[in-house]
């Protein structure tokens, strides 16, 4: 590995060109788990595995404050959201978000999900081909906005399915997609702050317990109310990432049309085998390469030194490809997951971590839930996959099947 004195040439550019190849392929010519290179301007520390999982997500080691890039924060998450935070304003803030998605009302959202898949499907025309990615946004859009409490017309749902859809397609590059997820989150902040306002105001009811009434009455440690927009950046933090399932609900589609073998046993009705399916998309399929933080002090990892204010990035598509913690990583096994406990810092799609006190992202529950819900739905109906483009890029990020998975329902 190169000395910290070395000179580095930035990689931005290149991690455009390479997308979810360019974290694990300067790790793998430094060949081991750690690369120094420098990324936005900054000296960076590239880092892989469940240690450096567990090192990462040490608040006496990494803040994440100030580490997410501003193109990021106004597309994916939005300022001054949760994800910026750290300490006890990270956990105080947090406690939104986990007291929101207990067990009870994760089934909930469910529920609601599973009814609007049935109503959608209904309304397929026989043998007329329809783009399950852009149906399964439009499905969680009507399920999470009941859940939360968001008042949505019928003819409201595409719009705003379209727009959180943008945030997420927006985040990992600067180009075209950038600017319409700006766009998109820059309308649907104001649009929420308003119900906010309304809400605050009292010339929108809000059901009790619900996210809009919870977020709308909130307090920080100081005891003071989050800004209208700030409020309506968290709101979108719960829809934004259920919307998000569209992307592990098609690549479902997609791993049962590569492998039709599996189709049997998930029609079984066997809960843990539908589990051990849906983590096996989300291990084996890309979403986020890998995330970013601050070294909060002079550290050092297996011999690495790591200056403060060093960026630090843990590689998540790296290690969820990792052969010495999952054999034959490029073969979509979702045995591999029966019988296993998965720990904290193993399988990290969503960031790794405990989170209910840490970073990782406290709606991957929901996330499986969702996915198992909806990969049961899909393996239960009857249709058939016209010939179409169906290659998953992995220079562009966040990626997803060309064509989108078109089907034409029997």
């Amino acid at each position: 590995m190169p000395s910290h004195s070395a000179p580095l040439v930035d990689n931005t550019l290149l991690l455009a060109a390479e997308g979810y190849g360019w974290l694990p392929n300067r790790r793998r010519r430094a060949e081991g788990y750690a690369v120094r290179t420098r990324l936005l301007g900054q000296r960076a520390v590239g880092l892989c595995g469940p240690d450096a999982a567990r090192f990462f997500y040490d608040e006496q080691h990494i803040r994440r404050h100030g580490a997410i890039p501003g193109p990021v924060q106004v597309t994916l998450f939005g300022r001054g959201a949760v994800h910026t935070l750290d300490g006890a304003d990270h956990r105080h803030r947090k406690a939104i978000f986990t007291s929101l998605l207990s067990t009870d009302e994760i089934a909930n959202l469910g529920r609601y999900a599973t009814a609007a898949w049935d109503e959608t499907v209904a309304r397929w025309p026989a043998w007329q081909p329809v783009v399950l990615f852009d149906e399964a946004s439009r499905v969680l859009t009507r399920a999470v906005c009941q859940w939360v409490g968001v008042p949505l017309a019928g003819s409201e749902v595409a719009g705003l399915a379209a727009d959180a859809v943008a945030m997420v397609d927006g985040f990992g590059t600067f180009g075209p997609r950038h600017w319409r997820a700006r766009q998109a989150r820059s309308r649907r902040e104001r649009w929420l702050a308003e119900l906010v306002d309304r809400v605050r105001e009292g010339r929108q009811a809000a059901d009790a317990g619900s996210a809009v009434d919870v977020i709308a009455r909130y307090r920080d440690a100081d005891g003071r109310p989050l800004d209208s927009r700030t409020a309506a950046v968290e709101l979108l933090n719960l829809v934004r990432p259920v919307v998000a399932v569209c992307w592990y609900v098609t690549f479902a589609a997609h791993a049962l049309h590569r492998w039709p073998e599996l189709r049997p046993r998930l029609r079984s009705g066997s809960a843990d085998y539908v589990t051990a399916f849906g983590h096996e998309v989300r291990r084996f399929y890309p979403f986020a390469p890998f995330v970013a933080g601050h070294a909060v002090r002079d550290l050092t990892w297996r011999d690495v030194s790591i200056p403060a204010g060093s960026l630090v990035l843990l590689d998540l598509y790296g290690q969820n490809h990792d052969p010495q913690l999952w054999p034959d990583p490029y073969v979509f096994d979702p045995e591999r997951f029966l019988g296993r406990e998965i720990g904290a810092f193993d399988l990290v799609p969503q960031g790794g971590g405990d989170p209910r006190t840490g970073h990782r992202c406290p709606g991957e529950t929901t996330t499986v839930a969702l996915l198992n819900a909806l990969a049961g739905r899909l393996v239960g109906l009857d249709y058939e996959v016209p010939e179409q483009d169906l290659d998953i890029p992995l220079r562009r990020v966040p990626t997803r099947p060309r064509s989108g998975f078109v089907l034409v329902r029997g």
